[in-house]
């Protein structure tokens, strides 16, 4: 036998105010709740960082020694980063946005395609020698 509709529903809400109270009573950091918000967002979008830099580096080592790789995502120039995170935003807020660039990524790729593979490899090596040859001129 299933329960009756109107049953599980008034369950259903009965359980979701449970835990909204159970969770207003939990306290954050701090008394302010933008406060708490921000300490949050702060702590998710580090978190993603780190964790998005990881999976670079684990994609670059299929090809790469570990500390070669490791260069390659240090030396990222402050310019690059903002324009992926600044592409990236654009794309998560509109489906217009989305498909430009999406859009600009397949003419990339197509661009690309269009060179010999021999060619498309030595530019990608050269661009990817010179990232972590930034890394290593911070260093110094």
């Amino acid at each position: 036998m299933t329960p009756k509709a109107p049953k599980l529903k008034s369950a259903a809400r009965k359980a979701r105010a449970t835990t909204k109270n159970a969770l207003a009573k939990i306290p954050g950091p701090s008394t302010n709740p933008a406060t708490n918000l921000l300490i949050l967002d702060v702590a998710m979008r580090g978190a993603s960082l780190v964790a998005g830099r990881a999976m670079e580096r684990a994609l670059l080592r299929t090809r790469y020694q570990r500390e070669k790789a490791h260069d390659i995502v240090k030396g990222r120039s402050m310019l690059k980063s903002l324009t992926a995170t600044g592409v990236a935003r654009i794309a998560t807020r509109s489906v217009p946005g989305f498909l430009l660039v999406t859009g600009g990524l397949l003419a990339k790729a197509v661009i690309d395609r269009s060179m010999s593979r021999r060619e498309a490899v030595r530019q990608g090596e050269r661009q990817l020698a010179e990232q972590a040859a930034e890394a290593d001129e911070t260093l110094t």
